[in-house]
């Protein structure tokens, strides 16, 4: 909205109803304004290009109109030149405190705790974010800028510190953005001249692209077991394994030896989705097959993990990896996240109880149950988790004339 700036309008200036900010350019001077906020808070501001990107800067600790239009004048001068009055005003001040990485830092300081996943998403920001757009102030970062990390993400063209690519996909592009989106948001609700770049229609998938149902039918499930034993490759192991703990892929994949306490594997809350449990760790009481399963891998160099192909690190390149194993079984259209949904249908099959099951899955128990039921489960569990094992047995060798125990209960 275009007026001219008066000392006396200034006094009197409000922001629109509807409006978070209303900005008054003035007649006099071309690309200088009076900025108002819904609070009431006002700030003088130029707006001028520096090469493709706009800027728009607050003039600090001005009171005075005319003060603030010569101050206007001066610094529009010297973008005309070519030079950016921002970005000089920042280097003075300590270019680090507007950068992405310096305002992500906070806000996970302030409120990653609220976070179930805030490690992972750290995780991610650290590896993924930091390095493409980390050191660049935060409102330089244009829509464009964002997308570009996305396309890389989704494709798969992200490389870790070992300079290889690692995983990718439109899911985890999705989860960038989300992070992404949150931290920009919270950044907006604290700084007055911070303009969101991220707007809807950003997303890769669609929500009701996440709500599978797909599970492995009794055929599928004895194809996968009979390329398993045939093959004895890690990769094959490794989906046994997680059919057999109904566990989600990076649990499985990155399981350690250390982790595995008797018959117990503990899960450290850094690795598990939900977080932080009563005992700090997550407990999965191994079925006497799933521990079977570890036994048939093979110690690679020592290393602590027992999924691994080079002895370094967990295996990786899940996309190659099960593409030739789809190959090999003849399965096709599944995630190896079904599995975890085929072990939790087939427990319902052998009559688990439901919230014994849901607790083997790592669900929270909702309402009043979930916050006064501090009772860990874990007898509960071996049971469960034995009783998977003993209908994946009942699926494996099937007898017509012999009825499954947990089957046949009333």
């Amino acid at each position: 909205m275009q007026r001219r700036l008066t000392q006396a309008f200034f006094e009197a200036a409000k922001a629109h109803a509807d409006d978070e900010r209303t900005f008054y350019w003035d007649e006099r001077q071309p690309c200088f304004g009076l900025m108002v906020t819904s609070t009431g808070a006002k700030s003088f501001v130029i707006q001028y290009r520096a090469g493709r990107v706009s800027r728009r800067m607050t003039i600090k600790g001005v009171l005075s109109v005319d003060e603030a239009r010569k101050q206007a004048k001066s610094l529009l001068g010297e973008a005309a030149k070519g030079n950016d009055p921002l970005a000089e005003r920042r280097q003075k001040e300590g270019k680090a405190a507007n950068t992405l990485k310096f305002v992500c830092e906070e806000y996970m300081k302030l409120e990653g705790k609220k976070l179930r996943t805030g490690l992972a998403r750290r995780a991610e920001l650290e590896r993924i974010v930091y390095p493409a757009l980390g050191s660049r102030p935060i409102d330089s970062i244009k829509r464009s800028d964002i997308t570009r990390v996305l396309d890389k993400v989704a494709a798969g063209e992200i490389k870790g510190k070992n300079g290889k690519f690692t995983e990718g996909g439109a899911v985890q592009a999705d989860r960038i953005l989300a992070i992404v989106r949150r931290i920009f948001n919270w950044h907006a609700t604290r700084e007055d001249d911070f303009r969101n770049p991220i707007v809807k229609g950003m997303a890769r998938t669609n929500a009701k692209e996440h709500e599978r149902k797909r599970i492995l039918n009794d055929d599928e499930i004895r194809t996968l077991w009979k390329t398993a034993e045939e093959s004895g490759r890690i990769f094959d192991r490794y989906l046994q394994f997680t059919l057999l703990t109904a566990t989600r892929r990076s649990e499985a994949s990155d399981i350690s030896r250390s982790e595995i306490k008797g018959s117990t594997w503990a899960i450290p809350p850094a690795r598990y989705k939900t977080g932080k449990t009563l005992n700090d760790d997550f407990l999965i009481p191994l079925s006497a097959a799933a521990t079977t399963i570890l036994e048939k891998v093979p110690v690679i160099n020592g290393c602590d993990y027992i999924f691994t192909n080079d002895g370094q690190r967990p295996i990786a390149g899940f996309t190659k990896l099960k593409a030739d194993f789809d190959r090999r079984s003849g399965i096709s259209d599944w995630t190896i996240h079904d599995l975890r949904r085929t072990a939790r249908s087939l427990m319902s099959r052998a009559r688990v109880d439901a919230d014994h099951a849901e607790r083997c899955l790592g669900h929270v128990i909702g309402g009043v149950r979930g916050i006064y039921d501090r009772h860990e489960y874990v007898e509960e569990k071996k049971e469960a988790f034995e009783a998977l094992a003993s209908q994946l047995n009942f699926i494996l060798n099937p007898r017509d004339n012999v009825t499954s125990l947990y089957a046949a209960r009333p």
